[in-house]
């Protein structure tokens, strides 16, 4: 058997990624997406994506997925390789210029079925192979016109907040005692709680929905209890973030948070929203739960 060739596609032969065939159980291919470049009127560019051949034949493939206006990948989400080619699998990411994130998106509960949990375990071990480590598992929300849109519960006020610096110093109550991973691990980096707040600011100006959307939320007697970013990403309406601060937390707040963020969106025309909350994060699954947002997918993260 030769040894693979690992390289990036060009605009001319960006079909090839289409060669591999997949059984689509989990991945961006579960859920009815197609790879096509940006030339083509998708997501992707071929300069972005890279494949193994085995004598001209594709065997492993990695696409890595950025915004319109980004100049580097924000994150690998589509990897997949052909039966008994896990090893080329992990050898193209080794290989591959890009050190991003990898998103595994698989069926909410696939633990329960055998076949989707392989092909699930599969992309891990190989992705770890390659050096990669396993970060969070998170629950993939989405709230549509048929489900019940949850009530205002009337106990905060909600008001936008103009100033970036404002924003800021409630990021970094939020992030100092929280239980997402990301912002852990951003905390844990050299820059710290700094960094991980304005990581959080930089995401909601990337957002191509309106800066004026944030809210801050207030409790009646004018402390601050929290932030809630309605938010459009690249697919479509989002709850961009919700934090509650440290010192009012206990009474629930996350739920308001949700609550208004999602009539917020539908006040200006969303037909959905989706939203993540890590699996640990007992107490914002809680509130995804009661304000009537199904899981729709489960996302592995490595980094």
């Amino acid at each position: 058997m030769t040894d693979p060739v690992f390289r990036a596609l060009t605009a001319s032969d960006a079909h090839l990624f289409h060669s591999l065939q997949d059984a689509a159980l989990v991945g961006r291919g579960a859920f009815g997406h197609r790879y096509a470049t940006v030339a083509e009127g998708g997501d992707y560019r071929a300069d972005w994506t890279w494949v193994a051949l085995r004598d001209d034949t594709v065997v492993a493939r990695a696409a890595w997925w950025g915004g319109p206006d980004d100049t580097e990948p924000v994150l690998l989400n589509w990897f997949d390789f052909a039966d008994g080619e896990a090893e080329a699998g992990a050898e193209l990411l080794r290989r591959a210029p890009f050190h991003k994130e990898y998103e595994l998106i698989a069926p909410a509960e696939w633990r329960g079925d055998p076949a989707v949990r392989a092909a699930v375990e599969g992309r891990i071990s190989a992705a770890t192979a390659a050096g990669l480590k396993p970060l969070v598992e998170r629950y993939q929300y989405r709230w549509t016109l048929g489900c019940p849109l949850p009530e205002r519960t009337g106990r905060l006020v909600h008001r936008p907040e103009p100033d970036d610096e404002v924003v800021l110093d409630v990021l970094r109550r939020v992030h100092s005692s929280t239980l997402d991973a990301h912002a852990r691990k951003a905390i844990e980096g050299p820059g710290g709680l700094e960094a991980a707040a304005r990581g959080e600011l930089d995401f909601f100006h990337w957002c191509p929905s309106p800066r004026e959307w944030l809210r801050l939320a207030y409790t009646p007697d004018g402390e601050v209890a929290g932030i809630h970013v309605p938010a459009h990403n690249p697919s479509g309406p989002c709850v961009g973030f919700v934090g509650v601060v440290p010192e009012a937390r206990g009474h629930g707040y996350g739920y308001d948070l949700l609550v208004e963020c999602t009539r917020f969106l539908v006040e200006e025309g969303a037909e959905f929203v989706a939203a993540a909350t890590d699996r640990g994060n007992a107490p914002m699954a809680a509130a995804f739960a009661r304000a009537g947002y199904p899981v729709t997918q489960e996302r592995i993260h490595l980094t």
